[in-house]
């Protein structure tokens, strides 16, 4: 059954204020804010004054309003899936009084309750509340004059958009009329409503904006008629290195030269490969791809060359190798340097002379093959250590191609993420709605020693842990030891909302100095334990959450702390 609740218990909810103020992070050094795992800016009114007397000259009051109306809604939207994903476990009052917490704290109004009801389960929800302190009704009187019409539609655009992400359906809120202490707004589920149509025309799209982007889909339909080289799909950068080696690649491609790809682990030599032969005249041909580095040295040239009946003991038929079954089409050696020398020695006869012979057999056999190393290994340094052909490196090394390290091409980190995530919400049957703003600055904060192959896994462990519907955040994509270090050199509010002026200090030098000042581990976990109940005000709830642990946990822990105290 539905509750109705009265001011007081809507008060009874507020211990939550300190905790939910202590989420905000500023950091001077990087010129970033974090509310969770999205990042926020602080903005002049004066300026936010200035935009909305633009839009209103530009655009009419009606267009301004339905603007206005839907940004209120996405971020109200994205304060429901904050609090959903921080919170675990609260009641419908609880959680429908985050809302205007966090209004509060982005510094837009103060709700001031006069009644509310609220049943998630059931769909239930009323309210009828006063906006305090509405910084857009001071905007907008400030602009135009005392209103009697509605004009706090950001506000209820963030009213509708939270409630109606908690719910899990659209609820409705209107400005009912402008009271002596600031506009009086109710919110009920909208077939309660009696008249609606006036009010969701504001949360549809703009049909300018839709002519506009419709006109943008025809241009760009238009640019796509137009001949240009085709550009692989899988080859994803836009940073001037990488763009780059693929235009060296591109020029590659349509001749039958060999080309050396060159670069760490994981930069992508295989999907410059596949690119390559799938832009060449040779693309409805064989792609067959090899890497050297993964075959023990007795089968390598077999599996290069192939063998016949009988070569050796277990050879009961005769097979083709790679350099066959690429016959028209392209080879790709990967980690070429890895090859014997025995091995690199018949390989140097097939590039030079198109002709292999199978082990054991005495034909030989001319190839149509065009050939694409790669390698992480310095190839000169391993002629002048005696490790590689120096003929067999000049041979390779006609047209090297360097692909650079993701640590040097990071404006293409989030392009790629999107890629990957595309192709791992396909596979996993989830939707997923993209990054969070603290995962997206973990992305671009890591130096990726495993390239696009670390960065495809690390989104691939964010897909698995991610829910239907929501946004990865950094926690799903790095161990916490790693995202805790991003944190250095963050100030926090404190309880009166002042700006601390301690530095948070680096976790390592921290543990270091608990180490050597040899503080016992009971000790540390007592002083955390406080010092976490001490934020959220004695609510063991707020603090179990805080700490990541049961409620039973928190209070077998706080009895044992209080026990200790009385007898000291």
């Amino acid at each position: 059954m539905a509750q109705t609740v009265r001011l007081k218990d809507w008060d009874k909810s507020s211990p939550g204020i300190s905790e939910i103020s202590s989420r905000l992070r500023f950091s001077f050094e990087t010129g970033q804010i974090w509310l969770d795992e999205e990042r926020m800016m602080l903005m002049h009114s004066s300026a936010l004054t200035v935009l909305r007397k633009e839009l209103i000259d530009t655009l009419g009051i009606e267009r301004t309003r339905g603007i206005l109306t839907r940004i209120g809604y996405a971020a109200g939207l994205r304060d429901a899936e904050m609090v959903k994903a921080s919170y675990k476990d609260l009641s419908d009052l609880e959680l429908l009084h985050k809302g205007p917490l966090l209004h509060a704290l982005e510094g837009m109004v103060k709700v001031e309750l006069k009644d509310v009801e609220i049943d998630i389960k059931n769909g239930r929800y009323h309210i009828d509340a006063i906006w305090r302190n509405s910084l857009e009704h001071q905007i907008h009187q400030g602009l135009f004059g005392p209103s009697h019409y509605p004009i706090a539609w950001n506000e209820l655009g963030h009213a509708t958009g939270y409630v109606s992400g908690i719910m899990n359906r659209f609820i409705l809120h209107k400005q009912v009329e402008i009271t002596p202490l600031g506009p009086r707004f109710v919110g009920k589920p909208i077939e309660e409503w009696d008249e609606v149509a006036d009010e969701l025309k504001y949360y549809q799209s703009d049909s300018i904006v839709e002519h506009l982007l419709t006109l943008q889909d025809q241009v760009e339909d238009l640019r796509k008629s137009l001949p240009q080289p085709i550009l692989p799909s899988d080859v994803i950068g836009d940073s001037p290195r990488f763009q780059e080696a693929w235009s060296l690649a591109k020029k590659a491609s349509s001749s039958t030269v060999t080309v050396l790809l060159l670069g760490e682990t994981g930069v992508g030599k295989d999907v410059f490969a596949n690119a390559i032969h799938n832009s060449s005249p040779r693309a409805n041909q064989s792609f067959v791809a090899v890497n050297c580095g993964a075959l023990p040295n007795d089968l390598i040239e077999s599996e290069l060359f192939g063998i016949e009946k009988g070569a050796y003991t277990g050879a009961q038929t005769s097979r083709e190798g790679r350099f066959e079954r690429a016959d028209g089409g392209t080879l790709f050696l990967d980690e070429v340097g890895e090859l014997s020398l025995k091995a690199q020695t018949r390989l140097l006869r097939a590039l030079q002379s198109g002709e292999i012979d199978r082990l054991g057999g005495t034909e030989t056999r001319r190839v149509n093959v065009r050939v694409i190393a790669a390698t992480n290994v310095d190839l000169a340094e391993a002629v002048a250590q005696g490790t590689f052909r120096k003929d067999l490196y000049y041979r390779l090394n006609v047209f090297p191609v360097s692909i650079p390290p993701l640590r040097e091409r990071k404006d293409d980190i989030l392009a790629l993420a999107e890629r990957f995530i595309d192709k791992f919400s396909a596979r996993e049957g989830l939707r997923i709605k993209g990054l969070t703003d603290k995962a997206i600055h973990a992305l671009q904060s890591h130096d990726w020693p495993g390239n696009i192959r670390e960065l495809e896994n690390v989104i691939e462990r964010g897909i698995i842990l991610a829910s239907q519907d929501s946004f990865i955040d950094a926690s799903m994509l790095f161990p916490p030891s790693y995202t805790t270090l991003l944190e250095e050199n963050i100030t926090v509010l404190d309880r009166q909302g002042k700006i601390s002026e301690t530095v948070k200090q680096p976790i390592n030098d921290f543990v270091t100095e608990l180490l050597d000042k040899k503080v016992p581990l009971e000790e540390l976990e007592n002083l955390v334990v406080k010092a976490a109940i001490e934020r959220c005000e004695g609510n063991l709830c707020a603090t179990a959450r805080l700490l990541g642990i049961s409620r039973a946990q928190i209070g077998y822990k706080y009895k044992k702390i209080f026990n200790e105290t009385i007898s000291k």
